[in-house]
């Protein structure tokens, strides 16, 4: 018997090394799709639509929005950006397990929407190490650099609401760390369908 799926949803400060963590985790999963998200904006040079992102016009995005196919969105600019449910609830059924980077606004939004899914919040040893990141990535200038920082404490309240938290130090330790609540999420009774169980005779 094939289980379903689960949605993973990790986020935490900038800085923090979701991006690699999620990296390392597709990398080590043969089972997991990192998710996909509609955009309004237009194609860059070399990005894939239904790959990279899917494309799609204001007026189709609203179309959604209506019609409540998105698990969250957020407008960026002049854009919209948001998560398809379709799309992840289809990967779910196959088995799939779906991974999403998201800020905590959006990440608290599928939790509203779809209460199965599993909140991480990444963090890294410390806020000095924080620092430390931020300033070796060279990718922001020192205001942007102490406006991100000052941002984290704020951020870091939003804790309790999220399921699991795990602290970025070693890459390999942390991508293990979500390997484990994954394993341990698919053993929990509520993923347990016992009717199933009766007519197919087992698990496999």
């Amino acid at each position: 018997m094939q289980k379903k799926g689960i949605l993973l949803v990790l986020s935490g400060p900038s800085g923090a090394g979701k991006g690699t963590v999620c990296q390392g985790l597709i990398k080590s999963s043969s089972s997991m799709e990192l998710s996909i998200s509609v955009t309004t904006r237009e194609s860059r040079p070399g990005e894939e639509n239904g790959k990279n992102y899917f494309f799609i016009s204001k007026e189709e995005f609203h179309q959604m929005l209506e019609e409540d196919q998105l698990l969250e969105y957020a407008k960026v600019y002049d854009n919209y950006y948001g998560t398809p449910r379709r799309w992840v609830e289809e990967k779910l059924e196959q088995g799939e397990d779906v991974l999403l980077e998201i800020d905590i606004q959006g990440a608290l939004q599928i939790k509203n929407k779809f209460p199965e899914s599993i909140l991480i919040f990444v963090v890294p040893p410390s806020i000095n190490e924080l620092q430390a990141r931020l300033i070796r990535r060279g990718t922001d200038r020192d205001d942007v650099i102490q406006k991100r920082l000052g941002c984290v404490q704020g951020e870091l309240q939003e804790i309790p609401k999220y399921d699991y938290i795990v602290v970025n130090d070693k890459l390999e330790d942390a991508v293990d760390e979500v390997t484990a609540i994954l394993k341990a999420e698919k053993c929990r009774p509520k993923r347990f369908s016992l009717q199933k169980y009766l007519q197919t005779g087992g698990l496999s």
